[in-house]
């Protein structure tokens, strides 16, 4: 394992120093029999505690970036490293663990188990990563309480905490979806699309939702959307095929 620090990333660190949430360097991915990548990033930054809106069309790669800073993809060539850590030297298993400990992700179709509760699907992630329990141990007294305050800041009824999560609305998915994916505190949150299934006004309300709860935890967040419109929340915007050569050199 390599760890990243302020000396040993090259244009990687910050002003302050500080190692990087995200650093990537000459990174190509190739899915396997294909010689065309999908992705060609010469360099991409992002500061602990940045919170970054992703752009761009179907096709430019967003889904491929997230699952290489994920750890669920490895580059072809270059370097991915995550909080310090070069996830290129991590094996399999090795990166499931760094993702379970460090990574909260909320998928564009919330990927909620249906037939758990609510509380049941927030608390997993505390079953498979011990730093995550202890997180919440520390910021709840127990995982369970903690689940139910952060529900709660998600404006998730009480009376909705053990219903199935086949039965909730689209919405009251998203949210469940969002605690746990924040449940213990991950250093960096990944929303893949999370917004796409509402409407304008439940949208903007999950995303200040979401802000505020990134900001308390001083998280970095990655949102990834192809409504341009969400942008003006976020201080950063990284439209990706600027960023992708490949999406470039494919006429995207």
């Amino acid at each position: 394992m390599t760890l990243y620090g302020p000396s040993s990333v090259a244009g990687g660190s910050g002003e302050d120093g500080a190692v990087p949430a995200v650093f990537l360097d000459k990174v190509l991915f190739c899915w396997p029999g294909r010689e065309q990548p999908v992705l060609d990033i010469p360099s991409f930054t992002v500061r602990a505690g940045e919170h970054v809106f992703i752009a761009g069309p179907s096709g430019s790669g967003k889904s491929t970036l997230l699952g290489l800073i994920a750890g669920i993809l490895s580059p072809s060539v270059g370097t991915v490293a995550v909080n310090g850590v070069r996830l290129n030297d991590l094996g399999g298993a090795e990166r499931d663990i760094f993702r379970g400990d460090h990574i909260g992700f909320i998928f564009q179709q919330f990927n909620l188990i249906p037939y758990l509760s609510v509380l049941e699907n927030v608390l997993i992630p505390c079953a498979f990563s011990p730093l995550r329990r202890m997180r919440a141990v520390r910021q709840g007294g127990s995982p369970l309480q903690a689940a139910q305050a952060l529900l709660e800041r998600l404006d998730m009824s009480s009376t909705l905490l053990n219903r199935k999560a086949n039965r909730l609305s689209v919405g009251q998915q998203q949210r469940a979806a969002a605690a746990r994916a924040l449940i213990g505190s991950p250093s960096i949150l990944i929303a893949d699309e999370p917004t796409s299934s509402l409407d304008a006004d439940r949208r903007e309300i999950f995303l200040q939702l979401l802000l505020r709860e990134c900001g308390e935890t001083c998280s970095t967040l990655l949102f990834v959307s192809h409504d341009l419109n969400l942008a003006d929340n976020f201080p950063v915007t990284v439209f990706l095929p600027e960023l992708n050569r490949a999406a470039e050199e494919n006429g995207q």
